[in-house]
């Protein structure tokens, strides 16, 4: 990473904290290196619980969101997630995270089911849904109109680009990550993206050729998209953090 501006801040939109072992030296570094926010999102019932958690202890640092990630769908378990996440969904910025994945072994019309109750929650609450679409692009988006959600962030974008100008048309957002250096698909909607539609994120920790990424990385996904877009890195970053407070209602100023 480059030496960024001392005066940037920047919030990842997408970090599974639960699952790191060094989370007090991740978040610490973190701090230091300008990340002001970082949204926590949740999988299943144990991650749900563990990503309140770790935002009650970190207030106003760590905002929570819990979900049901396709990828964790049991039947025997459905009923107790999903009560769990009404139960506590008031405490979140957000719901997710939530989707279809058509890529993984869970029944189709299972994911469906479960995708469609969350959304259902999505509207009750009020709360933006961060969206999981492995190869269910279109159906994620389908589902999501039908359903009436205003706030919507689809979460490492690359998927089509027909598709692409439906979402920006219905007012949606995409995320960017540190796979912009080398996923020919991802860069191409982010060039096709306005900057006030672009959040930025890690999805720590998931490993990016050969590293495994820590919320410090959501720099590398800064500087990505201002080369990408050829737009001024300061002016990405606040940019980007305006556009990450309004989406999920975060209760402090971008400065």
């Amino acid at each position: 990473m480059a030496n960024l501006p001392e005066e940037i801040s920047l919030i990842d939109v997408h970090a599974h904290l639960e699952e790191l072992s060094d989370l007090p030296d991740a978040l610490s570094n973190a701090k230091t290196l300008g990340i002001k926010g970082i949204v926590a999102v949740g999988m299943d019932l144990d991650s749900n619980r563990k990503t309140l958690e770790i935002a009650r202890f970190h207030r106003r640092f760590v905002f929570p969101a819990i979900g049901f990630h396709p990828w964790k769908i049991r039947g025997d378990e459905i009923d107790g997630n999903l009560s769990f996440i009404e139960n506590h969904l008031q405490e979140c910025i957000a719901l997710g995270e939530i989707g279809l994945d058509y890529k993984v072994n869970v029944k189709k019309d299972l994911q469906l089911k479960v995708f469609r109750n969350l959304l259902d929650l999505s509207i009750t609450y009020d709360k933006p849904v961060i969206l999981h679409c492995r190869f269910s692009h279109k159906r994620t988006y389908e589902m999501v109109v039908e359903r009436g959600i205003k706030r919507a962030l689809f979460h490492w974008y690359s998927g089509p680009l027909d598709l692409l100008d439906k979402i920006l048309e219905s007012g949606y957002f995409i995320s960017a990550t540190p796979a912009l250096t080398y996923s020919p698909p991802h860069q191409e909607a982010i060039k096709k993206t306005p900057i006030e539609r672009i959040l930025l994120e890690t999805d720590t920790p998931v490993i990016y050729r050969g590293k495994e990424s820590r919320p410090i990385d959501v720099r590398i996904s800064l500087e990505e998209v201002a080369r990408l877009k050829e737009l001024d890195i300061t002016g990405v970053a606040k940019a980007t953090t305006l556009n990450a407070i309004q989406f999920f209602q975060i209760p402090f100023s971008p400065s």
